[in-house]
């Protein structure tokens, strides 16, 4: 867990100009210029861990800190889900345990029948513990095979321009 603490400050003190995920609720606003840094104990970030696992469903989020300049969350991901893109906001995922596909890049394809959407033309990676993924603003992204379950940091923050 001390990897994971270490992984946080790096990414929270390494990420400037970072904004909200859009259309996400009201975030409280990032501290002041100046202000102490946000710490997260390894006890804190297992237990927000433990409980992303223990909620049912294909994805859970657990917030590490989420203000109006940024958000970081531990994900829990135990299937597939449909591709995404997130405009105006670069992604980073570090892989804390499990493995699975990602696709990035390409377009996305909108699924039918009540199937999710897909990327074609997109490059596939298979990721595992202790790799970083960095997907740029608005590039599609899909983790379109989970091996039994997948735990990562994300973090989002503002793409320049």
């Amino acid at each position: 867990m001390r990897t994971i603490a270490s992984a946080v400050m790096m990414i929270a003190i390494g990420v400037a100009s970072i904004t909200a995920q859009q259309n996400a609720p009201p975030s409280p606003p990032a501290p002041a210029p100046g202000s102490p840094a946000t710490y997260k104990s390894a006890e804190s970030l297992a237990a927000a861990l433990k409980i992303a696992k223990a909620t049912a469903g294909g994805m859970t989020t657990s917030a590490v800190s989420n203000t109006d300049q940024y958000r970081i969350n531990i994900v829990h991901r135990a299937q597939d889900a449909g591709a995404i893109a997130h405009a105006g906001n670069t992604e980073l995922h570090y892989i804390i345990e499990g493995s699975g596909t990602v696709v990035t890049g390409g377009k996305i394809v909108r699924g039918g029948d009540g199937k999710p959407a897909t990327i074609a033309d997109g490059v596939t990676q298979h990721v595992t513990k202790g790799d970083v993924i960095i997907v740029p603003a608005g590039s599609p992204h899909w983790y379109s095979q989970v091996d039994g379950a997948i735990t990562y940091l994300e973090v989002r923050w503002l793409a320049p321009k």
